[in-house]
């Protein structure tokens, strides 16, 4: 799958931090507590990214996470009513993420972490659920794995060599 660089230099990117943790590592002397923050951004028009961060503190812990999210954003296509293109399921690990595509007026139907992924993408009507695993790392990557393999009716349709009306027939 081509990975394309997305500039997001001119993006308005929000943020949502969907899970702090305290996490401890047992050395010799004792245990060393650490944060871990793992951090959504998106523009709520296409772009959306996650990142975790760790650090001794919180606050530093959410900014790396951000900086990590801002370095993976990916593009995804959105219909005209707000929607994705076709229905998918996203895997991750062993979180799975079904998403359905809903027509206008529907909202986003999501648990806590696939909530946050499909807000800040932009995405206004959609039914997601959340198989397997529910650990939340994993279903935000689910999510964004899933987003990022749809494909547009024009991609389908370079592909099989049709019509877009052929295809979305």
């Amino acid at each position: 799958m081509k990975r394309t660089i997305i500039d997001i230099s001119n993006l308005e990117l929000e943020d949502k931090v969907v899970a702090i943790k305290r996490v401890s590592k047992t050395v010799k002397g004792g245990r060393n507590s650490r944060f871990t923050a793992l951090v959504v951004v998106g523009d709520k028009n296409g772009h959306v990214g996650a990142g975790v961060g760790k650090a001794v503190e919180i606050p530093e812990a959410i900014r790396k996470g951000k900086e990590a999210a801002m370095k993976a954003v990916v593009e995804i296509p959105i219909d005209e009513n707000n929607s994705i293109t076709h229905d998918f399921v996203g895997v991750f690990g062993s979180a799975t993420v079904m998403m359905k595509r809903a027509p206008e007026g529907t909202g986003v139907i999501a648990g806590g972490p696939a909530r946050a992924v499909m807000e800040l993408a932009g995405i206004k009507n959609i039914r997601t659920k959340s198989l397997g695993s529910n650990n939340k790392q994993n279903v935000v990557l689910a999510c964004i794995e899933g987003l990022k393999a749809l494909k547009t009716p024009e991609e389908v349709a370079k592909n099989r060599g049709k019509s877009v009306s052929e295809v979305e027939g």
